[in-house]
């Protein structure tokens, strides 16, 4: 006879993904059976972040589960603007902007989730938000809001509390998130909204207008907004955010990310941010110091795997070896191109460092050349006047490095 399944919601529990959920013993029967649940992505940008990678993560495991997940692309919502975490109103974009982006998330969402013959489906709520009649949204959803309890909400009483503006617009907005939930409910029998720990309220109200309307329990399962051990943002870094897209951060720098994560992280990320058995992250894990190297090479080369595909994992782990370990394919470290014209003039180091995304800034890269962080070739350069030339070219390029992790090789054509 084999074993029992372990229930998913032990499974999340284990791994790190719960934070806070609606009444457990509806939410247990529910995903004892198969349930349908969703996940709602503001398409505010072309690309995800790492730091979607939680509830994306969470959305996959319920998936192998046996549940079906409905995205939800915020094309309605996205209107008008999310006031969950901000501190001002967001930029208001037009519905050309937001499709562009609905269409860029999509495909980073597919290596995740199965949505071949109805295993998992997409939305936008545009499709219906924009069709509502305000009049009648008022009189049938609105009436049931209390607006004293709204304001009691963190996000609506952090902006009061400072005398930051809020607009009428943003205040609609926990209005509209409930009112997708009962959408959903009533076109695919959606009864699970998962989200992040910011989304809690929200996902209440929702969870509340079903019961209300409907007559039937909803459930709620909110995961972790997460931070590093040293309080960074999670898929945060000196030059940006680690996003998704490879056209936006490059697999090699993608996987580097999670090859230099704090020591403290290492195994609450493999927790979350691959499919290994608990039983062997325990093991990789079991260690200290240097021996953790293997571990952080580990998430790399999995998450690099989820996102980029194997290939690209494998190129980023062949260029890492080339640089650190000896041996690897040097060719896959991340490159652009300098022209021998350019090159006999003479072209700034600092500029450069720009240019190939070693720095954000200007700023940052007289820093690091200043602080002796900067390298041409393996050697440092303290001189935030250099020039690079012809005479820097080694083997048809030349090496930049920031610190000691971020390399650059410029291809001379």
């Amino acid at each position: 006879m084999s074993a029992p399944t372990e229930h998913v919601l032990d499974t999340l529990a284990a791994r790190g993904f719960i934070h806070q959920m609606s009444d457990e013993a509806v939410l247990r029967e529910m995903l004892s059976g198969r349930a349908t649940y969703y996940t709602g992505f503001d398409p505010t940008g072309p690309s995800l972040t790492a730091g979607h990678l939680v509830p994306i993560m969470m959305m996959a495991h319920l998936q192998r589960a046996g549940h079906r997940p409905i995205v939800l692309c915020g094309g309605g919502t996205a209107l008008v603007g999310d006031p969950s975490g901000k501190t001002s109103s967001r930029p208001m974009l037009t519905r050309d902007d937001i499709d562009s982006n609905l269409a860029s998330q999509k495909r980073q969402l597919m290596h995740f989730l199965e949505f071949d013959n109805g295993a998992g489906l997409t939305a936008n709520n545009a499709d219906w938000l924009c069709e509502l009649k305000y009049v009648d949204f008022l009189r049938d959803i609105g009436r049931l809001f209390s607006v004293n309890q709204m304001l009691t909400a963190e996000i609506y009483r952090t902006r009061l509390e400072n005398n930051q503006s809020l607009s009428f617009l943003e205040f609609n907005y926990q209005l509209l998130q409930a009112y997708d939930f009962l959408h959903l409910y009533r076109e695919h029998g959606c009864l699970l909204q998962c989200a992040g720990s910011d989304q809690w309220a929200n996902c209440l109200a929702g969870m509340d207008l079903i019961r209300r309307i409907e007559g039937k329990e909803a459930a709620v399962l909110c995961a972790p907004l997460l931070t590093t051990a040293t309080g960074a943002k999670m898929g945060k870094t000196e030059a940006g955010a680690v996003w998704l897209a490879a056209d936006r951060t490059a697999p090699y720098d993608f996987y580097q990310y999670w090859v230099n994560v704090d020591d403290r992280d290492v195994q609450s990320w493999l927790k979350l941010f691959t499919f290994l058995p608990l039983e062997q992250i325990a093991d990789l894990t079991n260690v200290e110091g240097a021996a953790l190297n293997e571990a952080k090479r580990t998430l790399a080369y999995e998450i690099t795997g989820l996102v980029h595909g194997q290939d690209e994992a494998e190129k980023a782990r062949d260029a890492a070896k080339a640089l650190f370990g000896g041996g690897g394919d040097l060719s896959q470290v991340p490159t652009s191109e300098a022209s021998e014209a350019e090159l006999r003039d003479g072209v700034s180091l600092m500029a450069l460092l720009v240019r190939c995304g070693l720095c954000a800034s200007n700023g940052e890269a007289k820093r690091a050349i200043s602080q002796g962080g900067a390298y041409v070739n393996g050697e440092p350069c303290r001189d935030i006047q250099a020039k690079l030339t012809l005479d820097h070219i080694e083997d048809g390029g030349i090496m930049l490095r920031v610190g000691k992790k971020h390399y650059h090789r410029l291809l001379v054509v």
